[in-house]
C-alpha cells in the first residue's frame, strides 16, 4: 500500500543500508578536507621556502653574469663554461618553485601541455648538471696537465663543448615523448610521463654518476694542490733554515684547508640532499609511492636549492667574477669619501691590502 507506514524490519534495513552510506560520505568528506589542507601546507611551503631560494638564485646569477660581461679583462674558454653554467643555474632558479606542484601533479591537461611542463624542468635541471660537469672537468684539466691544457679538446673547441652541453641533455630529455605510456584524453601525472626504465637510467646512470665524478675531481684537485704545498714547505724550509713556520707558510696552509672545507661543504650541503631528493622522487614516480605532500615537498626544496646554489658560491669565492662590482662600489664609496675629505685615509687604508699571490685567490675556484 502507498499510505502503509514501513514495519520494524524494512526500518532496520534502511538504517544498516544508511550507515555505510553514511560512513562513506563522511570518510570522501575528511579525505577532502585532508587534500585540501595538503595542498595549501604545500603552496605555503612553496611561498616561503622555494620562493626565495628561486629569487636568490635568480638575482644571483644576473649580478655575476652581468659582472662578467663587464669585465673586459675576462675571456677564455673557461670564463665562456662558466657562463653557460651560469644561464643555466638561472633557468634552474626559474623552474625551482614548479618542481613540488610536478611531483604531485595528476590533472586533466593537455597532451602537449602535459610534455611540455613536466619535460622542461628535466632538460633545465640536465643542462645544469651537464654545464656544471663541463665546467669541472675543465678546471680539472687545466690544474692537473697545465702544460697541456692547451692541446685538450675542451680548450681548442669549447664553442662546442657547450653546444654537446646543451642538445645532449634535450634529447635525452625528449625520450619520454616516444616512451611514454600517457594518452591525448588521460590525466598529466609524471607516472605517464616518464617510464619506469627511463626514470633508473637517468638517476643512476647519468645524474648521480656526474655528482660523484665531479667530486672524484675535485678530490684529485686537492690532492694536487697538496702535493704542491709540500714541496713549497721544502724549498722555503731550506730557504729559511729555521723550525719555525713563516708567515706565507702559515697562508698556504691555511688557504689549502679553506680549499678542503670548501669542497666538504659543498658535498655534504648541496650534494647529498639533491641524491636523497633523487631517490625519493624516483620512488615516488616508479614504484607509485604517495608520501605525504609535505614531506615531498619539503625534501624537493632542500634538495634542489641548495644543488642550483653550488655556481653562486664557486662565483662569488672567485674576486675575478666579482671584481666589475667591487670597483664600482670602490669608486661610490671613494666619491662619497672624497666629498667628505678622507681621500688620503682611504689610500692609506687600501695599501695594506695589496696581495702578493693573486694567482692563488682562485683555489677555492679551481677546487670546486
Amino acid at each position: 500500500m502507498v499510505g502503509q507506514a514501513p514495519n520494524l524490519h524494512q526500518v532496520s534495513a534502511i538504517d544498516k543500508l544508511g550507515i555505510p552510506c553514511q560512513k562513506a560520505q563522511r570518510m570522501n568528506m575528511s579525505s577532502a578536507d585532508v587534500s585540501k589542507e595538503d595542498i595549501r601546507t604545500q603552496e605555503h611551503i612553496i611561498l616561503w621556502l622555494a620562493w626565495p631560494l628561486a629569487v636568490f638564485i635568480v638575482l644571483a646569477n644576473i649580478f655575476i653574469i652581468l659582472g662578467i660581461l663587464f669585465n673586459r679583462k675576462l675571456h677564455g674558454s673557461t670564463t665562456w663554461f662558466f657562463l653557460s653554467l651560469l644561464v643555466a643555474d638561472l633557468l634552474a632558479g626559474l623552474v625551482l618553485p614548479s618542481v613540488p606542484q610536478l611531483l604531485l601533479l595528476k590533472k586533466n591537461w593537455a597532451y602537449h601541455a602535459c610534455f611540455t611542463s613536466s619535460v622542461a624542468p628535466n632538460f633545465i635541471f640536465l643542462s645544469f648538471l651537464a654545464n656544471l660537469l663541463l665546467m669541472h672537468y675543465a678546471k680539472y684539466v687545466c690544474i692537473i696537465y697545465p702544460l697541456h691544457y692547451h692541446n685538450f679538446w675542451v680548450h681548442r673547441w669549447a664553442a662546442l663543448y657547450i653546444f654537446l652541453a646543451w642538445t645532449a641533455p634535450l634529447v635525452f630529455a625528449c625520450l619520454p615523448m616516444a616512451l611514454s605510456e600517457l594518452k591525448p584524453d588521460g590525466n598529466c601525472s609524471l607516472q605517464l610521463v616518464f617510464p619506469t626504465s627511463y626514470l633508473y637510467v637517468e638517476t643512476y646512470g647519468l645524474l648521480i654518476p656526474a655528482i660523484f665524478a665531479m667530486a672524484f675531481m675535485c678530490t684529485r684537485v686537492l690532492i694536487v694542490a697538496r702535493r704542491q704545498l709540500r714541496n713549497i714547505r721544502k724549498l722555503l724550509h731550506s730557504v729559511n733554515q729555521s723550525q719555525a713556520p713563516s708567515e706565507l707558510q702559515q697562508q698556504l696552509e691555511l688557504r689549502n684547508a679553506k680549499g678542503i672545507a670548501s669542497v666538504s661543504l659543498i658535498f655534504l650541503v648541496c650534494w647529498v640532499p639533491y641524491i636523497a631528493c633523487l631517490n625519493v622522487s624516483v620512488l615516488a614516480i616508479s614504484q607509485n609511492i604517495s608520501p605525504s605532500p609535505l614531506f615531498l615537498t619539503i625534501v624537493t626544496c632542500l634538495g634542489t636549492g641548495p644543488a642550483a646554489a653550488v655556481p653562486i658560491i664557486l662565483s662569488l669565492s672567485n674576486h675575478q667574477y666579482t671584481q666589475f662590482w667591487r670597483d664600482k662600489v670602490t669608486k661610490v664609496c671613494g666619491g662619497c669619501c672624497q666629498g667628505q675629505g678622507c681621500k688620503q685615509q682611504q689610500q692609506q687604508t687600501s695599501l695594506p691590502n695589496t696581495d702578493l699571490f693573486t694567482p692563488e685567490e682562485d683555489l677555492n675556484v679551481e677546487l670546486g
